[in-house]
């Protein structure tokens, strides 16, 4: 039976799902119960409203769509559209990246500031009136740590501001749904949160083994058909599912030349990170929900970020079983692990007594998130503690990208300089000052100091008389923060 509610405003349309994705039922599949929906039908008329009573209802609209996500996760949403307000539009200018680069109309956030008024008041005229048509991504480059390069979408401008609307409706109804361990680009989540979760369990939990996943290039095989079909199931609204449609196929445009997508969402577009968790999210996250109430024989403990997974188990039936399991229902869903980057390892609190009582070495170390996790033990009392430290290549590579940009701004200023290098290394900091990796911080920078002395040794005849002792005591002292601790340890900050 279909059930319809509306707002005193008309601002909410609503439809239960004929049968929602339960717990028990996600053993087959939990996309088979979104496979067949009928269409919506029907959105209430809308009020309409002015200036500070616009803006009034439209926060009000949305608290409604929130409320009403969290009160019935099978209800159907038919009447979104219409959120996407003038008003909406110009918060979602607002929060673009000021200095982005710019994608196939070549139009700068600033740019587009000129008018911008009549701008979205158009723009809006013609999402509504069904005239929008997104532009295709424009494809560049960017190299990855394993030498090879990820390609990355740049949306046009006015593509961005849409999308970004489109993801601050749609945020208010997903984050009702998605589970506590996915962290990836969601509001009030970032690294941290899953580096702390990941570490809580490993020290406080039954954690034995870790399956340390990735999958094959998720991004650009993340297929179409599937993805719709999860989105319908919570969205019912026509005009929605064809605005998200014609992102996924607007194709991309890479040296002028345009081509079509018919699997993946670009990296880099706005709305790619949500539609990436909408689609794990069935595909995986409530699969193995379900798996470890109803097969593991012990405890089971995962964190995601976006793509990036990472599993501890007690028992290495459990971890073994799960991996070949894990392995056909992404398969069935168009995705597939990544067999040289996907590995099972003895890791936790008794790895390191039990590999050396069977005479192997030390247990094998994961990658996560930025850090090297590696199990060790307290020197003063021989207790297990993990460690994260910064993973060495990516240090190196930062180290080479700072050393290569001071050649070429060498002749600058040395206050300009200064300010720069402050930033470089507080930035980095503020991701990797975690407990126990202040070494590996201080390395950081130790080698940025001397970076910046062979620079400007190499200004000039005069520059090779600076020594390193005064560079450390002129320079560094003033320009170059001190590495310290600035995040608390993990248990002070999260229990799992």
């Amino acid at each position: 039976m279909h059930v319809s509610g509306k707002s005193d405003e008309g601002v909410v349309s609503l439809k239960r799902t004929n049968k929602g994705v339960q717990p028990e039922t996600l053993g087959q599949s939990p996309a088979e119960s979104v496979e067949k929906r009928p269409s919506a039908k029907g959105n209430p008329i809308q009020a309409t409203v002015t200036g500070t009573q616009r803006s009034e209802a439209t926060s009000s609209g949305l608290a409604r769509v929130r409320e009403a996500a969290k009160r019935d996760k099978e209800l159907r949403f038919t009447n979104l559209l219409h959120h996407i307000s003038v008003e909406q539009l110009h918060a979602a200018y607002l929060t673009l990246n000021r200095g982005a680069a710019t994608g196939v109309d070549d139009m700068t956030w600033g740019e587009y500031g000129e008018g911008l008024e009549e701008r979205l008041a158009k723009l809006h005229d013609q999402l509504h009136g069904g005239r929008y048509r997104a532009k295709p991504s424009k494809r560049t480059w960017i190299p990855k740590s394993d030498g090879r390069q990820r390609p990355i979408g740049i949306a046009a401008l006015e593509d961005k501001i849409v999308q970004q609307a489109l993801v601050g409706i749609l945020q208010l109804i997903y984050e009702e749904d998605f589970l506590g361990f996915s962290y990836g680009a969601r509001p009030g989540r970032n690294q941290h949160n899953a580096l702390d979760a990941i570490y809580v369990a490993i020290k406080q939990r039954k954690v034995n083994w870790v399956l340390d996943a990735d999958i094959r290039g998720f991004f650009d095989n993340l297929d179409h058909g599937w993805l719709m079909k999860f989105v319908e199931h919570r969205v019912a609204d026509r005009r929605v599912l064809r605005l998200i449609h014609k992102f996924l196929r607007a194709g991309v445009s890479e040296d002028g030349k345009w081509s079509k997508t018919v699997v993946g969402t670009p990296q880099g577009a706005v709305i790619s990170p949500l539609l990436a968790n909408i689609y794990l999210h069935y595909v995986l996250d409530l699969w193995v929900n379900w798996w470890r109430n109803h097969h593991a024989r012990g405890e089971v403990y995962i964190v995601r970020y976006c793509d990036d997974f990472v599993m501890g188990v007690q028992y290495p039936s459990d971890a073994k079983r799960f991996h070949d399991e894990l392995r056909k229902r992404l398969g069935k869903f168009g995705l597939e692990l990544h067999d040289d980057k996907t590995r099972l390892i003895e890791f936790g609190r008794f790895a390191v007594q039990n590999r050396k009582n069977r005479g192997e070495g030390k247990p094998e170390t994961f990658d996560f998130l930025g850090f090297t996790h590696i199990c060790s033990e307290r020197r003063k009392d021989g207790k297990f503690q993990l460690l994260r430290k910064t993973i060495g290549k990516r240090l190196r590579e930062k180290i080479k990208k700072v050393r290569q940009t001071l050649q070429r701004h060498r002749h600058k200023p040395i206050p300009e300089l200064g300010r720069w290098l402050r930033s470089v290394v507080q930035g980095h900091f503020n991701y990797y000052a975690v407990p126990g990796n202040r070494e590996a911080c201080d390395a950081f920078r130790t080698q940025i100091g001397f970076a910046w002395l062979r620079a400007l040794r190499s200004r000039s005849q005069k520059g090779k008389s600076l020594t390193w002792e005064r560079m450390q005591r002129k320079m560094m002292r003033r320009w170059i923060p001190t590495a310290r601790v600035l995040h608390p340890y993990p248990d002070q900050r999260f229990c799992v």
